[in-house]
Formats: C-alpha cells, structure tokens, sequence
C-alpha cells in the first residue's frame, strides 16, 4: 500500500471515530467529481496526518479544534466538533474552558458566539438523545 493510500485510509478511520460514520457517510455520498479532490486532500492532510499523529491525544485536539474555529470567527464547523467531543472524550466543561481561553486570547464576542452555539448543539444533542 502507498504512503498516500496509507493516509487515506488511517485518515478516514480517525475521521470515522472522531465525527461519526453518519457524518462522514453524509460527506462521502454528497462528495462530487469537483469536490472529490478537496475530500481527498482533507482526509489524507487534516486527518491522516494531522489528527492520527499521536503527539496530540483526540480529546485535545477537538478542544484545540473548537478554540481555533471560534477564535478565527469559522463558527460554522462548531456544531460539527461539539458533536464530535462526545467521540473524542472532550466535556462540555472541557469545552467551556477552552471558549474561556478564546475570551481572554481572541475576544468576548467570538468566545460568546461560540458558547451560544456549543449550548444549542448539547441540547439539540440531548433531544435526539446522543449524550456521548
């Protein structure tokens, strides 16, 4: 097997584990011959590489993760790795204080978008009861 293949592969097992075989079947039957290249590059780059290097334990990665999309204003993919901490082993007070770190670090108003979102994802989540 290449090191490319290799990748793939690993990349898509740690994607499966941290995001759900749900959400990443999703991602898979909706991928298109214009988007395949990027699903390609994000599962051998970000996860195959980025996500299965154990330097870094998942649980902080996805903490990590989540202070980086807030304090960069991506709030669209925070739902997505709240959901995502359940798998990864991240608490919702794990997740809290990281928004507290984008507060000090990035901004009040970013760290409290962020909360609004991760708070609304938990109950939604607690409705279809998916509680990790």
């Amino acid at each position: 097997m290449s090191q490319t293949a290799d990748r793939h592969s690993k990349g898509m097992q740690i994607r499966r584990a941290v995001l759900g075989d749900a959400h990443v079947d999703r991602a898979e039957a909706g991928k298109t011959p214009l988007d395949a290249p990027f699903q390609q590059m994000i599962t051998e780059g970000a996860w195959g590489t980025l996500w299965a290097d154990d330097a870094i334990p998942l649980r902080e990665r996805s903490m990590l993760t989540l202070a980086l999309l807030a304090a960069t204003g991506n709030f669209e993919e925070i739902p997505m790795h709240i959901r995502a901490c359940a798998n990864t082993g991240a608490s919702q007070e794990d997740v809290i204080q990281a928004f507290m770190h984008v507060a000090v670090y990035a901004g009040v108003p970013r760290a409290n978008h962020a909360i609004k979102l991760a708070k609304k994802t938990w109950t939604k989540m607690e409705m279809e009861g998916d509680n990790g």
